[in-house]
């Protein structure tokens, strides 16, 4: 292990424990309301749990305990089939999100940006003589030339500078102009 991928093995360690943290907050959680909520609620209702009578050798104070448990997990989880099954709102949470997201929409990443340039052009080389296909063509670098001046592939252009070695990327299907000004943003990038 070099020097300089000792804080990315670092990183990655803490935040594979940190989405770990996260799988267990639903268990987790199910469990703080399931124990706050019986306990809140047995002072309304132990009365009608004697706690000298015993059924099947436990006393009725754990029965009315474990009733009042299963009742709020019942609760719940009919309250997760609900939204889940009969309203179905997250299928409209996800659409909200995926409209939300510039990547499915209008941006492009830099990875995949060369993949479509090239795609773009081989196409354009296979169909020379259609015009509507390089309408399409000029279209499509048009939108990687734009592309190119957002922040993420100044970040991209800055990695693979650092990860892979690469004193310049050569991405051909940008302008000149828009080489120098992607190569200066990555210079300038500050990595985390």
């Amino acid at each position: 292990m070099t020097l300089a991928s000792g804080p990315l093995v670092l990183k990655k360690t803490f935040m594979r424990q940190y989405w770990r943290i996260q799988q267990s907050q639903t268990l987790i959680s199910m469990g703080f309301w399931i124990t706050t909520l019986t306990l809140l609620m047995w002072p309304y209702v132990k009365w009608r749990f004697d706690s000298d009578t015993e059924m099947l050798a436990i006393p009725m104070t754990y029965w009315g305990l474990g009733a009042i448990a299963f009742s709020v997990l019942a609760i719940v989880l009919i309250m997760g089939w609900t939204y889940d099954v009969f309203l179905g709102l997250w299928r409209e949470h996800l659409t909200v999100v995926q409209e939300r997201n510039p990547f499915t929409t209008y941006k492009v990443n830099a990875p995949f940006g060369m993949l479509l340039a090239q795609t773009n052009t081989i196409l354009r080389k296979l169909s020379e003589e259609d015009e509507d296909i390089i309408r399409h063509c000029d279209f499509v670098d048009r939108w990687l030339e734009w592309n190119s001046e957002q922040e993420i592939w100044a970040r991209t252009m800055s990695s693979w500078k650092e990860i892979v070695g690469e004193e310049d990327p050569y991405l051909f299907h940008l302008s000149e102009e828009s080489r120098n000004k992607l190569e200066s943003a990555a210079e300038e990038m500050q990595d985390f």
